[in-house]
Formats: structure tokens, sequence, C-alpha cells
């Protein structure tokens, strides 16, 4: 995907944890920090914890955090998967899921909901995946996936059913989107759903 299109969606996921007034924030699927440096300039933001399965990526992000210097003292970097409930990963005001569900098989998006949802209960969850509809308009064949990594891609009503049945087994509300440019037939490059926990 373009670099335009991949500010894009980073500017969407931002705006949304700024909007919700997030002091703690879990970025699960970190990867090299493309968000979760933007999310250090916050000074508002008291706590951040960056997620990811590759130590080689979460070595990269260190070193880039530490070149930064700004902010970095209140930023955890941790190895784990987000299939797995982990301790300490409790109590965030905000979780954000960029570009990555779609790296779990989809028989494995129950273990991504346990952990998520029903452990972690994070007051607001972002989660940004790619929207199968636009493919044609970047030049992705019906017959492949964007990266060959990716597990699966939605269209628009798929996804928008997954995050329906997450949000009524959890105790959520959901409200969906086109994010990352914007055609009128075929949506957005990606589309995201913002779920906020219901209050009793």
């Amino acid at each position: 995907m373009s670099d335009w299109l991949h500010q894009q969606r980073l500017e969407a996921v931002h705006a949304v944890v700024r909007a919700c007034g997030a002091r703690s924030v879990l970025d699960l699927g970190c990867g090299e920090g493309h968000l979760l440096v933007r999310l250090v300039a916050e000074p508002h933001i008291e706590r951040i914890v960056g997620l990811d399965l590759s130590t080689a990526v979460l070595d990269r992000l260190r070193a880039r955090l530490a070149a930064s210097g700004a902010g970095a003292a209140r930023v955890e970097i941790r190895l784990g998967c987000m299939t797995e409930a982990m301790p300490g990963l409790g109590g965030f005001d905000c979780a954000v899921l960029v570009e990555t569900i779609e790296h779990v098989e989809p028989d494995r998006l129950s273990l991504v909901e346990t952990a998520v949802f029903a452990v972690s209960r994070p007051e607001t969850v972002v989660v940004t995946t790619p929207n199968a509809e636009f493919n044609p308009l970047l030049g992705v064949p019906t017959h492949r996936f964007r990266h060959p990594d990716h597990r699966f891609e939605w269209g628009r009503a798929r996804f928008r059913r997954w995050a329906s049945g997450v949000a009524a087994r959890n105790g959520y509300r959901v409200e969906c989107q086109d994010i990352a440019g914007r055609h009128s037939v075929l949506g957005g490059a990606s589309q995201m759903a913002v779920f906020r926990e219901e209050r009793h």
C-alpha cells in the first residue's frame, strides 16, 4: 500500500485515540512502531505498551525510541501474541490493532476476541484491516491477498458482521468506517471499527 494511504490510516487511528482521551494505550501488533512513535509525542498519554511477535522488529523499535529520546520512558515493549491473554495487560483506556487481525487464521480470531475484549477489556478498542473491495484499485489480483502473510481479507459487509458480533458478545458498541482513501463505490483501502465499552 502506498505511503500516503498508510499515513491516512495512522492519522485515522491516532485521531480516535486522541478523541477518547486515553491516558494508557495498548498497541497490539505494534511492529516497528509507526503508530506508537506518534503516541509517544502525546504528553497526556502516561503509559504505552507495544506488543509484537517478532524479536527483530521489537529491537528496531527500541532503537528507534532510544534515538528519539522524547517520552520513551513511558513506553514498555513486550514480546507476545495477541491471541493469548497476558498478565498486566488489563485496565487500559484504549487498545489498537492496526492491520493485524488479517495475519491471524480466521478460526483463531475467537482467541483474539477473548484476550482483548473479554480479558483485557480496554474502554475503547480500535481495529483496522484491509478492505478487500479496494484491492482492484491497488492492482491486487482477485486470487491474491495484498501481503503473503495475510490469512484473509474481508469486504466491508463481512467486517461489519464480525465487529457487530464481537461487540454484542462482549458488552461493547461499535461503529465502522472507511479509511485510507475513499472511493464512492469501493470504500477505503482500509476499514476501521471503533468499539466502546457499554456503561451500565
